[in-house]
């Protein structure tokens, strides 16, 4: 077979967040609170993933729609600063770049989103030629892309087709409906990884051991991000739960989750046990948390490396 361009093949959405930090309550219908601090930053769970992952020197390609405007513009630029390829991307026509309002409230947070772009995204717009580019397909926040969506068990049936491996973190429903015709996707998705809140939502359980035991009949791996409480991993009958490296000086947790899965898909495409997959994303998560924003706490692979020793200790292996 020949050599893959790259690693990792991103599809899903492409937005900017601006991030309020430093509130003192959430805002309430008629009143104003102040923020201490702001940022304008790349955002979405899908080029946050795509960043991070970029950074740990996995090679990322990046399948998604911007708008002709100033936000599309950054949107390429803070994909290229952190080495994720861009020839991929599409202009929208018709809607600008989207948008996330993020109200950072310690461990807690609220968003406000414009999607614009991101709706537009379809599983037709993703072409054979970037499938067969790559070795993995990622796709994240489904239910924010409702045309692609509509598509997403036929696009995960062509990567499979095209042999690659694949994994799907399906994000919050703004809807809450849940649906997605699970029992036909999950089993062409090689890495199911869904936060405890999401799961529970979409099998109606209320424990995470429940939860894998309503869906493993059909799934493959499936990993639950349960915040401070660490994760919990599931691959032929087999559970193993993993610690959280927790930081007493959280800046903020946005984009956390999507660290977790950079730090999983990397040593996931190596070829990891699930037990080393699960700490690698653990720590990447924890170390999210040490900077504002999605990516601004990976830089490169050394400082990463580092960071991970002298704050939790982790000492990490070089494939």
């Amino acid at each position: 077979m020949a050599k893959k361009e790259f690693d990792v093949l991103v599809a899903g959405e492409l937005n900017v967040d601006l991030i309020l930090d430093g509130i003192s309550a959430f805002p309430q219908k008629g009143k104003e609170i102040l923020a201490e601090k702001s940022i304008l930053t790349l955002g979405s769970s899908s080029a946050i993933f795509a960043s991070n992952l970029s950074v740990l020197e996995s090679k990322v390609c990046f399948a998604g729609k911007i708008g002709r405007d100033p936000f599309g513009e950054k949107v390429i630029k803070s994909l290229a600063e952190k080495r994720v390829s861009t020839k991929f991307l599409m202009y929208s026509r018709s809607s600008n770049t989207g948008i996330t309002v993020a109200l950072s409230y310690g461990n807690e947070r609220a968003m406000v989103t414009y999607p614009g772009a991101m709706k537009e995204l379809s599983e037709k717009d993703i072409t054979d030629e970037m499938i067969q580019s790559s070795r993995h397909l990622h796709v994240s926040s489904i239910f924010l892309q409702p045309s692609l969506k509509k598509g997403i068990t036929k696009l995960f049936q062509r990567a499979k087709g095209w042999g690659l491996t694949t994994s799907l973190d399906p994000q919050w429903d703004p809807e809450e409906k849940w649906d997605c015709n699970w029992e036909q996707l999950l089993p062409l998705v090689d890495v199911f990884m869904p936060n405890k809140e999401e799961i529970m939502r979409i099998t109606g359980q209320d424990n995470t051991e429940s939860c894998i035991e309503a869906v493993n009949s059909f799934s493959n791996i499936i990993v639950v991000k349960e915040g401070t409480e660490g994760a919990v991993g599931y691959e032929r009958g087999k559970m193993i739960k993993q610690k959280a490296y927790l930081n007493p000086e959280v800046v903020d947790t946005i984009g956390a989750g999507d660290s977790f899965n950079a730090g999983f898909i990397h040593h996931f495409i190596n070829n990891k046990p699930l037990k080393g997959c699960l700490e690698l994303g653990s720590v990447c998560g924890a170390i999210n948390t040490t900077a504002s924003g999605g990516t601004s706490a990976f830089s490169a692979k050394g400082n990463i490396k580092q960071t991970a020793l002298n704050k939790f200790k982790y000492i990490w292996n070089d494939l």
